[in-house]
This record gives structure tokens, sequence and C-alpha cells, in this order.
């Protein structure tokens, strides 16, 4: 079990995707208020001047935040916020891939800009491009960690994941195709399969497990080692509606709104987002969390009312080894990267 959460003083520079709503913008008003430098990405600019305005209403102590521009859903995007970035040169303490997206009930696949499955082109591929990319300035910042926001959803043995179809990648055979078929079946990441918008998710948050373990294997074997710690914040939903489940409502509104009152108001297995906010705020910054090798923690429900976040096993599909490394490899490919990662300044230098 962890300790009690807590901020570490010393200011960090820390870089948030998915900070415009929800947990990680209450992670972000709890992070400016201790102090620490923030980089908040957006998806445009009034996403990014509406989350600027709504934190300088809640937390007016600390830095100034800076909010780039960076749709996780357009490649290009990603690739040039993470080029601004490494021309301005500024270290990061600590990276965060937090951001989400999920649209249970949709009938159909929506696309990416570049023609992947929405889901996984958000969760996943944006996230391991924006990662890549940003490594050398993650090797020049103090103390660096990464952090994952992944799901229990993830694991079929899991509450979350026994709903429905369960999480699983197969051979990988969606993702390696990489694009979504004309007749309406998506290439899901599994391959071959009627499109399910439940199961995208839950694959995304397999593959946000995988990739995690990956990155720690591959920063260790080049000899740059940090904490690589994946969470899950367990279910998160606001009383006053929106947040995470705004784009199923598009699809389900009725559905998901007794959904949430029967989770959160009746059984009470749901966390607040400002609950959420403090686990994360505490994975970027307590020193209790800054060993280093990889990590999982998860947000476990005890009965009503009772949550634990404690350090836990990811699912026996999220711990192949073999998977992760197809898994980084197939992506790489996907985002446009190379698949090894960029070596460390003192290794250029020899």
């Amino acid at each position: 079990m962890m300790p009690k959460p807590s901020l570490d003083p010393q200011p960090r520079r820390i870089l948030l995707t998915g900070a415009s709503s929800g947990l990680g913008f209450e992670a972000a008003v709890r992070l400016r208020r201790a102090g620490h430098q923030l980089t908040l990405p957006c998806r445009d600019g009034p996403t990014a001047e509406t989350t600027l305005d709504r934190l300088e209403g809640e937390a007016t102590s600390g830095p100034p935040p800076v909010a780039p521009l960076c749709d996780l859903a357009d490649l290009a995007s990603v690739e040039r916020c993470a080029a601004d970035l490494l021309r301005r040169g500024e270290p990061i303490d600590c990276l965060v891939l937090n951001a989400g997206l999920q649209y249970s009930g949709s009938p159909a696949p929506r696309r990416s800009a570049q023609g992947h499955e929405l889901t996984i082109a958000v969760n996943h591929l944006g996230h391991q491009a924006l990662a890549q990319r940003l490594l050398p300035l993650l090797d020049g910042g103090q103390a660096p960690r990464v952090v994952v926001t992944a799901s229990e959803v993830h694991d079929p043995a899991a509450a979350g994941g026994r709903v429905g179809k369960p999480a699983g990648l197969g051979d990988l055979e969606g993702l390696r195709a990489g694009l979504i078929t004309e007749s309406g079946l998506t290439m899901m990441v599994a391959g071959g399969l009627p499109f399910n918008a439940d199961k995208a998710y839950k694959d995304s948050k397999l593959c946000n497990l995988l990739f995690a373990r990956e990155l720690e294997r591959r920063l260790r074997l080049r000899g740059t080692p940090m904490p690589v710690l994946a969470w899950s914040p367990g279910l998160v939903i606001p009383r006053s509606g929106g947040g995470f489940f705004r784009y199923s409502r598009r699809h389900n509104e009725w559905g998901q709104r007794l959904f949430a009152l029967l989770a959160r108001d009746l059984l009470r297995i749901t966390a607040t987002p400002q609950q959420a906010g403090v686990l994360l705020a505490s994975l970027c910054t307590d020193p209790a969390f800054g060993d280093t090798g990889f990590s999982y923690w998860s947000n476990r429900v005890l009965g009503p009312g009772r949550l634990r976040f404690a350090q836990t096993h990811p699912s026996a599909e999220a711990l192949d080894d073999g998977l992760a490394q197809t898994l980084w490899a197939i992506s790489a490919k996907l985002v446009g990267l190379a698949d090894a990662l960029p070596q460390t300044r003192t290794t250029r230098q020899l």
C-alpha cells in the first residue's frame, strides 16, 4: 500500500496531457498550487485558452503554465508540438501521458487524421509518438519519471474488465494493417472483428500497460533507467456530468446517466475527479514513487465508499514481454519513428 499522497516541495517541470478536463485538470490545479511548472498540451486553440483561464481561476500561485497545441488524433500535430518543445530545450522532469478518449455506444468506428481507429490513435499511438520524440528532454530532467494513465478494464479478470467484450490484442493483425476497412469492420487491434467501441477502449488501455513496460525496459537497457508508473484511477465520474463520458453520451446518453447514478450514488464504487487528481499529482512528484523500474498502481474498490490505492499486477497479457516488444515496433512504424529509443547525450558524445 502507498503512503499518504503528498507533493514534493521541490518544483518540477511537468508535461501533462489531458489537462483540459476531469482528473487531469484537477491534477494540474494541485500541481500548480504546489509551485510546479506545467506544460499542458491541448488539442486546439480554444481548448488551450479555456484550460489556462480555468486553471488561473482555480490556482493563482505558481509559475504560469503553457498550453502548446497538440492534437493526439493527428500525428502531424504531435510532431509539430514535439519539434517546438525540442527547439525550446526546456527539460522535462515528469512526462505524464494521461489523455484518454472513449466513445462507448457508437455503432461505427471513428478515424484519426491518419485513418487509425480513433481510440487507439489518441490513447496509444499519439502518446507513443509524443513520448518517443520528447525523450531527449526527459534525459535532461531532474530525477525524471514517466506516468501513464491506464485502467483496470485492460484486465478481463478485473470487475470493469469482465463487463462486455474483454480486452485482447491477439496477434496485432489489425494494428499491423493500420487502417479501418471501408466495409465497416474496423481493423481492431486483434484484427478481423466487428467494431466494438467498448472493446477498442479496453484494448487501448492494454496497449498503455504494454507500452509502459516496454518503455521502462528500453530505458534500462540503454543505461538510463527511471521510474515508469502505470496506474488505474478507478471509475471516475463527476457529479456535474461531462468529463470522461462526454463522448459516450452522444450515443447512449440516458444509459450513461443511469450507469452513473447506480455506480456513484447507489453502489458508491466511484472516485471523484478531485480524488483521482490528488493521486495523479502525487504520482508525478512524490518521492515515494521515485523507485527506478516499472510499477502498476490501481485504485481498487474494497466496498461501498471504500477505495484503496495500492501497487498491484497488471493482467497476464499486459505482462507478455514478446507482445510488448512487438506492439512497440509496430506502433513506432505507424507513427513514423524508428523502433529504437534515441541515444542519451552522453552516448552520442562518445
